[in-house]
């Protein structure tokens, strides 16, 4: 009796274990994972990577399949559990694409996936440009400093200098700008030169910028403002004389100078009239013999019709002067 107890307990435990092993034939594919074999995920331009994929559990024969970007790239078969390998070439930028692996079995439906991974694609940094929105500053005066490369992969690290000493601490950018700091000019020792460090996580990849200075600027002094409202009142008072001249004084001369002809010409009409008058009335006639009476006569008649004419030009000399 203890005897058949011990075989039929045997061979409960041998079903079992047959149990467990047809089990373990159709098992399913665990998740693969998905990793670079240099342990890192930051490449450079043109630079061989290798990606591993694997599935810890489940029943072989296995394929698996790389994607990028939902794009076929490779697939491998393995009759084990062992990792395959995909070996890739970084050569442009699109190849920072999101990468996947597939592992398929006899009895997984749609296989399993693994999480997605990204390469991150190292460029070195161009030199950093040191610049301020202003070149002169006085004692007193708070100013800035930027630094820029304007090519590089992010992020970059900015540190600053005056002269060999830093003034800064690290300034880490994750974006594509410019690192910015503030100073305070103290003194005249603060007019010295400063320049800017940029590095990223390209090897090897640290670049200086060019050099800056502040020139000190000059203080104005307070009479210059009198000087130059006093200057402009004087062009002023020139511009408006030499206006003047054409409109005022120019017409007002002329028309005293008609008014001195005028007056002078009435003058000299008078007279010579007055003289003419005279002439004839004073004018001495000597006795007329009786032979030349007739011719006398007709002579006085003669030039008193002369004065006559005369002194109706002056009459005639003189209104139109007055007109």
């Amino acid at each position: 009796m203890f005897f058949l107890t011990i075989l039929l307990f045997s061979y409960l435990h041998m079903f079992q274990q047959i149990q467990k092993t047809t089990a373990r034939g159709k098992e399913m594919l665990s998740n693969p994972k998905l990793v670079p074999v240099q342990g890192t995920l930051n490449v450079v331009m043109n630079q061989n990577v290798t990606l591993s994929c694997h599935s810890d559990s489940g029943s072989p024969p296995v394929r698996y399949t790389l994607f990028k970007r939902n794009q076929k790239v490779s697939t491998l078969n393995r009759p084990d559990l062992t990792p395959v390998l995909f070996n890739l070439t970084i050569t442009s930028a699109s190849d920072m694409g999101d990468y996947k692996c597939k592992a398929e079995n006899n009895i997984s439906s749609g296989g399993k996936y693994s999480k997605s991974l990204n390469f991150t694609l190292l460029e070195p940094i161009s030199k950093p440009v040191l610049s301020s929105p202003t070149s002169q500053a006085k004692k007193g005066q708070n100013v800035t400093l930027s630094c820029l490369s304007e090519n590089g992969s992010l992020p970059i690290t900015y540190i600053f200098f005056k002269g060999r000493q830093t003034i800064s601490h690290p300034v880490k950018m994750q974006k594509s700008e410019a690192a910015v700091i503030s100073l305070f000019i103290n003194s005249s020792s603060d007019f010295g030169t400063y320049k800017c460090r940029a590095e990223n996580s390209f090897h090897n990849n640290t670049k200086y910028s060019n050099s800056f200075n502040f020139t000190l600027a000059e203080e104005r002094n307070h009479s210059q403002p009198l000087i130059i409202s006093l200057g402009l009142i004087l062009l002023l008072l020139v511009i408006g004389f030499a206006l003047a001249i054409p409109f005022f004084i120019i017409p007002s001369y002329k028309a005293k100078k008609i008014k001195s002809t005028r007056s002078s010409t009435g003058l000299t009409s008078t007279m010579k009239a007055e003289e003419s008058e005279n002439y004839v009335i004073y004018t001495e006639i000597e006795p007329i013999k009786p032979e030349e009476e007739y011719v006398n006569f007709s002579v006085i008649r003669r030039e008193d019709e002369k004065a006559e004419e005369r002194a109706c030009a002056t009459v005639y000399s003189k209104v139109h002067t007055r007109d």
